[in-house]
């Protein structure tokens, strides 16, 4: 009597080659992108993160009765920057800026990141610095722009300190 052999035909091993290279050409495509979408999300985090900060920082100059008529040189009780200025509207203007309604160099949008995130958030060095960093400041009137430094495509928040507006623009 002759033993049954077992194994697979040539048939079923071609139709499983072909199911694979079908699901390989249709998944590849999306984790090649999978870097990208996390440094999006990294920016869009940040920004939603900034943008919270400057919230919070509103509320305790409204707390502390500082909102209008002046702008207010070393906000009390907000965070571990006891130098943080705001302008008339509750918004950070940089931390040596008590009598400007805006920033007025990158120094000074490198130091309100600084402010909002305190010691945990992403790094931020003025434009010019040869430091390694998330992100680097640089003033553009009437705007501080954080560009993200890893990555390819060009991702960037922006503050407008007369509105407190955070945008975020990711390719």
């Amino acid at each position: 009597m002759r033993a049954k052999q077992s194994g697979f035909t040539i048939i079923e091993l071609i139709v499983v080659i072909a199911l694979l290279g079908i699901l390989s050409a249709v998944a590849l495509p999306r984790f090649i992108n999978v870097t990208d979408d996390a440094h999006n999300a990294a920016v869009e985090g940040a920004g939603a993160g900034f943008a919270t900060g400057i919230a919070l920082l509103k509320a305790q100059v409204v707390a502390n009765g500082d909102l209008g008529g002046t702008n207010v040189d070393d906000v009390d009780g907000y965070g571990e920057d006891p130098t943080l200025d705001v302008n008339t509207n509750g918004y950070p203007v940089g931390t040596d800026d008590g009598n400007d309604l805006a920033p007025n160099d990158d120094a000074d949008c490198a130091a309100i990141w600084g402010a909002m995130f305190q010691s945990n958030g992403p790094t931020v060095a003025a434009s010019g610095s040869s430091s390694s960093v998330d992100y680097v400041a640089s003033f553009a009137t009437p705007d501080c722009d954080y560009t993200y430094q890893q990555g390819s495509g060009t991702r960037e928040i922006s503050y407008t300190a007369s509105t407190g507006a955070v945008s975020v623009t990711t390719p």
